[in-house]
């Protein structure tokens, strides 16, 4: 066995500090931001533990981070992506777990202390730890997130999890995915201790001695209230409980996840198999699914996904890496409306103060509650504390004019859909500041013409938000020829300082987003008016992955609203992007969707959401509607989508395909299982996609007609992703 010595100096992930009786190991993975768990740092673990178990003057052991902010940020995704069999995915499996078995029954104590991240195999490796401490710090959140990226925990946390927190807990956590904070944790039972960051080590070292002397013990589960304790014991320590529980969290999941994504179903059934025939018995179970999964076409676009996601994190939206972003110290916002707010919001969430300007004194004192409303739902939440909301509510102020305006770096437009108005304030606050750069929240106006109104052209871009702007995880960009490199990096890193994933594209009518959405509500609303009803429209399309139908989003977003942007982009593109005219007598009639409770459905203060049939007197074919195959609806619909996002990437407003799936994932909800657009033509195969096309556009007309781009991956038999 080797020496605690020989160990040391061997170390090429963790630093290592004896001193009192405590080896403290932090764990430091050289070259890497976080750290992750893979095979090289486990070994080296286990090579420093079978080296202090000889070692007398070591009593226990500390394991830590030598990040600055943060623990182990789950495994390493790449080398999962990389395995094609799923013996080989559960052999990966088998082996974290024997060492985290052996963790478990190390006979000296280990204290994880945990600042930071702790997420998946990260959790897991502080799971198999015999005393859990955590700092309060924000930055530390604690999670089995596996279900995600379309897998289980596969390092034993289908079983410990359970065990240590109790079933309802636990399913909570692994089947969404959640994180929770430290003080949430704490109530949990998931760690033992809260503490300040920079009282974790000398704390740590203090209960890993104690526990050592005999001098602690670890209390099982926080102090329940008899009810909770009644609740628990019926619900999970008799049979029959556990049995109506298990069946309650199956029914719940195959409700949200209708089937699609597998995940989340196998973690149930490996927590159920541990309980039902113990834990070495469980373990091989979570193994066995950990291989199935791992190998899955779900997980595959899913962990794409996020590796699409990481590499956003990492760009600046320019190709020259000597251009830097300016420093973003105050950002003004014109309107204070819903998406206004939202912004303000994000914004001042960041740290950032900011500037409202609204038309009168209500409209400014209403704005400024929004926003306070919004930081309210954090405190009750407990992502906050009341402190953090006054501190951050303090950072926002508003105004009738432009007073404090001069001072801004970035001004974010967020004012009615009109040209006009835009331009007019291009020239109001380049009056006022004639450095600051301009963004425009507009979802479909081209910024080359807002940019018309301005004397300095390089400073004017597009920021589209998605609505609602505190959920809606998308930000995209959009840059004319004239935006300058700088302004683009800095609107990127404002962005990314503001939570959101971040796309660049270039400027042109509806942008990205906007523009491939067009074309896929345009061809739910022909079907509409063919005689489809409304229920078969959304239920297919809900059914193919989208959270929601194209005609409830239309009620959403607004008929009206849809209405205008379709004109818009109707005149840009011609024929083929034409909204069928029926629509236009649904919003003559005053049907605007759920913002004044007339729409396709029905908006009743009691009634559940139902189809209002007397929106069919306003179709062709009246309230005689006609039953489409599922799948004719959904190929119509979805290939529209496709057709035109492969159009954009031909024409340059995509720089990659990358691009084009993530947007369509996190700003459109184009179903993550399928990986987005891209992907999805990828998976078809760009001949068989031309195929259908050329099919549907002998039946439909011009509107089908393939991309010019797809027409030549399909000769070539290139797919859109290398």
């Amino acid at each position: 066995m080797m020496t605690a010595q020989a160990a040391q100096q061997q170390a090429r992930n963790f630093r290592v500090d004896v001193a009192d009786g405590v080896a403290t190991l932090l764990l430091d993975e050289p070259g890497e931001s976080v750290n992750v768990i893979e095979p090289g740092a486990v070994e080296e673990f286990f090579r420093l533990l079978d080296g202090f178990a000889v070692d007398d003057a070591v009593k226990a052991i500390v394991l830590a981070s030598g990040k600055k902010d943060g623990f182990v940020a789950g495994a390493k995704i790449d080398l999962i992506q990389s395995i094609t069999e799923a013996a080989e995915a559960e052999k990966l499996a088998r082996d974290m777990q024997a060492g985290l078995d052996r963790l478990e029954r190390y006979r000296k104590p280990v204290v994880a202390a945990i600042h930071g991240a702790a997420l998946g195999g990260g959790l897991e490796w502080a799971l198999a730890s015999h005393y859990r401490i955590a700092t309060s710090d924000p930055k530390t959140q604690l999670g089995l997130p596996e279900v995600q990226l379309g897998l289980i925990p596969g390092a034993g946390g289908t079983q410990r999890l359970p065990r240590l927190v109790g079933i309802q807990a636990a399913l909570d956590l692994i089947l969404a995915g959640k994180t929770v904070k430290a003080r949430k944790a704490l109530k949990l039972g998931l760690v033992d201790e809260v503490v300040p960051p920079e009282l974790l080590l000398t704390i740590a070292r203090q209960r890993a001695l104690a526990l050592a002397a005999g001098k602690l013990r670890r209390e099982p589960r926080r102090k329940a209230s008899a009810v909770e304790r009644a609740t628990r014991i019926a619900l999970e320590e008799n049979f029959i409980g556990r049995e109506v529980l298990f069946r309650q969290a199956r029914k719940a999941v195959l409700a949200k996840t209708k089937g699609m994504y597998p995940a989340p179903v196998r973690a149930l059934e490996a927590i159920e198999h541990g309980y039902q025939k113990g834990f070495a018995r469980g373990l091989e179970k979570e193994a066995q699914l950990f291989g199935q999964l791992a190998v899955s076409e779900v997980a595959r676009r899913l962990m794409e996904i996020f590796f699409a996601t990481t590499a956003l994190k990492k760009d600046t939206g320019v190709d020259d890496p000597s251009v830097k972003a300016r420093p973003v110290r105050r950002v003004g916002v014109l309107g204070g409306g819903l998406m206004g707010s939202g912004i303000s919001f994000v914004t001042a969430n960041a740290g950032v103060p900011v500037r409202i300007r609204e038309r009168d004194d209500g409209a400014a004192a209403k704005a400024l509650a929004s926003v306070k409303g919004l930081l309210d739902e954090r405190v009750k939440r407990r992502s906050i504390d009341r402190l953090e909301r006054d501190e951050k509510v303090r950072l926002v102020t508003a105004t009738t004019d432009w007073s404090g305006f001069a001072g801004v770096d970035v001004l974010i437009e967020a004012v009615f859909e009109d040209l006009a108005l835009k331009q007019e304030m291009v020239r109001a606050f380049e009056a006022v500041n004639p450095t600051g750069i301009f963004a425009s929240n507009t979802s479909s106006i081209p910024i080359t013409q807002i940019a018309e109104a301005s004397r300095h052209p390089e400073t004017v871009l597009g920021m589209h938000y998605f609505s609602p702007v505190q959920k809606m995880p998308l930000l995209e960009i959009i840059v004319t020829e004239k935006t300058s490199p700088e302004a683009t990096a800095t609107a990127v890193a404002l962005g990314k300082k503001q939570g959101k994933t971040v796309i660049v594209v270039g400027d042109g009518p509806g942008f990205y987003t906007s523009r491939i959405l067009a074309p896929y509500m345009n061809e739910a609303a022909e079907l509409l008016v063919e005689g489809a009803a409304v229920e078969d429209l959304d239920r297919a399309l809900v059914q193919f992955g989208f959270p929601v139908g194209p005609i409830t989003l239309l009620d959403e977003v607004g008929i009206d609203v849809g209405e205008k942007v379709g004109k818009i982009l109707h005149g840009a593109f011609g024929a083929r992007m034409a909204p069928p005219a029926a629509l236009h007598d649904v919003v003559a009639a005053g049907r605007l969707g759920r913002k004044n409770k007339k729409g396709f459905y029905t908006y009743g203060d009691k009634k559940e959401k139902r189809v209002d049939v007397t929106v069919y007197d306003l179709l062709p074919g009246g309230r005689s509607r006609k039953t489409f195959p599922q799948d004719e609806i959904r190929e119509r619909v979805v290939l529209q989508m496709v057709n035109e996002a492969i159009r954009c990437l031909g024409e340059g407003i995509l720089r990659s395909a990358r691009d084009g799936d993530v947007g369509a994932v996190f700003g459109l909800g184009f179903p993550p299982f399928r990986g987005g657009p891209f992907r999805y033509a990828d998976k078809v195969g760009a001949k068989e996609l031309l195929a259908r096309l050329e099919r549907l556009r002998a039946r439909h007309g011009e509107r089908f007609e393939p991309a010019p781009l797809l027409v030549e991956h399909a000769a070539s038999g290139k797919p859109f992703h290398p």
